[in-house]
This record gives structure tokens, C-alpha cells and sequence, in this order.
């Protein structure tokens, strides 16, 4: 089992999007803890790309403010390796297929096993064009994972033979932010993947409230919440991280309460 897979061990998973350097990296390093602290199982970061296609205006803005703070690669390399120094649970990078590209693929990839990081999403890749970038990822004991989206049908059993440290289903289409209500068939998704594969699936994109993240856990392995977490980072700045912390315990425990019951 790859370090990933430890995250889904203990009952449904709590997966926390972050983006590196909103504000700045120092706010990013106390809000990653204060969610570990509270009961995140896995946690994303999101490397900045001035071009973040899958990405609603909300992230969008953590980019751009990211960015313009003057924030890195390899600054965010340096920030993951202090934050190794305390944090343990399972770390993946979510960024561009340009950003490896442009880094050098074998590089980048052999920094994340040195410094730590035990995943990669690359939402722009292609399922077709992974072959660029797994082999060196294999190599480096990183895990590329995969998406599934409502448009994926007839690949849904195709793309799950092949995931590896868990499987990306995304609950609705559209780029990720919050949503009122999530009205894709979620259950046969899951089914057809779970048919393929025993790595764990989790769901994102629109989840933001303990209603809809217990829904989600009660149909997948997992919940993924970005856009609400980056809202907080919004609104408050270098405060955020206490505001994180209580909110990630909020969806914990909403998420904890269907843990033991069976999937839909």
C-alpha cells in the first residue's frame, strides 16, 4: 500500500486543497497544520500556474495572489521539506502538466521523493498522454492519480485499471467551486470504477458544506473540498488558519458519522 492509501485506512477520507504561497507561504504552512490537526487524512497542494483551466474563479484568485507574492517552485520545494519536519500525513502536489514540463519532469519528480511528496494531479493530462509523465513518477515513488468526470462513461472501467494512491471522481461538470446541489449519477460512477479497481475514490469539485461532504462519503471512499477552504484564506487572509482548522473538524466529523455505515 502506497503512503496514500494509508489516508483511507482509518474509515472515509478527508482531502483538503491548499493552495502554496495565498498569501504567502508562511499562512500556507499554518493552515496545512491546523488541518492536519483537525482531521485531514490527505492533503493537496496546489502549486500556482497562470493558467489554471480546471480551475473556477475562486482558485483562479489564489493563483493569481500567489503569484504576485512572488511564490515558486522551488521556493514551494523548501516549504514542503521544513513542513516534512512535523507533518506527516500523505502530501500530493495538484498543478499543470506545464509547470513538470517546463521544471524538467525527471527533476521535479525526484524532488518530491526527496522532500516528501507522495502524489501528483495533473488535471490537464490527458489519460491517453500519462505515459509522459509516469514512468518517471513510478520511478520517484510518486503516485500519478486519475481522474474520472460524468463525461468520462465508457473509460470510467479503463481509467480505474490503470489508477494508482486513489482515484479523482469528479462529482459535476464545470470547473472546481462551491455548489448548491451536485445532480450527477455519483453511485453508478463509482460502481463501474469500484468494478476496475480497489484503490480508494474520492469526489470533488462543489463540495463545501458537512451535508453534502457526508453525502459524497457515503457514496465514495472520500471527500475533496478546495474552493470552500480557499474562500476562508480569502476572506481572512493571514488569519484564515484557526477559521481552516475549525472548518476542516466541521467536515471531519460530518464525514466520521457515515464512516461506519456501508457504501451506497
Amino acid at each position: 500500500m502506497s503512503k496514500i492509501g494509508t489516508a483511507f485506512s482509518r474509515g472515509k477520507a478527508f482531502i483538503a486543497f491548499i493552495t502554496c504561497g495565498d498569501p504567502d507561504l508562511e499562512t500556507t504552512a499554518a493552515a496545512v497544520r491546523a488541518a492536519a490537526d483537525n482531521g485531514a487524512d490527505l492533503i493537496e497542494l496546489g502549486i500556482p500556474f497562470s493558467d489554471p483551466t480546471a480551475e473556477g474563479p475562486v482558485i483562479q484568485g489564489a493563483n493569481l495572489r500567489a503569484l504576485q507574492g512572488g511564490v515558486t517552485t522551488d521556493r514551494i520545494f523548501e516549504f514542503v521539506r521544513e513542513l516534512r519536519r512535523d507533518v506527516s500525513v500523505p502530501l500530493v502536489f495538484m498543478t499543470y502538466a506545464n509547470v513538470v514540463f517546463s521544471y524538467g519532469a525527471e527533476t521535479f519528480l525526484s524532488t518530491c521523493r526527496e522532500i516528501g511528496i507522495d502524489g501528483l494531479i495533473l488535471p490537464d493530462l490527458p489519460f491517453e498522454e500519462k505515459e509522459e509523465f509516469l514512468p518517471v513518477c513510478r520511478k520517484n515513488d510518486v503516485d500519478l492519480i486519475s481522474f474520472i468526470a460524468p463525461t468520462s462513461e465508457q473509460r470510467i472501467s479503463m481509467i480505474a485499471k490503470e489508477a494508482e494512491g486513489f482515484l479523482y471522481i469528479v462529482s459535476s461538470l464545470g470547473v472546481t467551486g462551491t455548489r448548491g446541489e451536485i445532480t450527477t449519477d455519483l453511485p453508478a460512477m463509482v460502481r463501474l470504477a469500484r468494478e476496475a479497481t480497489d484503490i480508494p475514490c474520492a469526489l470533488g469539485f462543489g463540495i463545501s458544506t458537512p451535508e453534502q461532504a457526508a453525502t459524497m462519503a457515503s457514496i465514495a471512499d472520500g471527500a475533496i473540498v478546495g474552493s470552500a477552504i480557499i474562500k476562508l484564506l480569502e476572506k481572512y487572509g493571514r488569519e484564515a488558519p484557526p477559521a481552516i482548522g475549525e472548518y476542516v473538524r466541521s467536515m471531519k466529523e460530518a464525514i466520521r458519522a457515515v464512516s461506519d455505515f456501508p457504501p451506497v
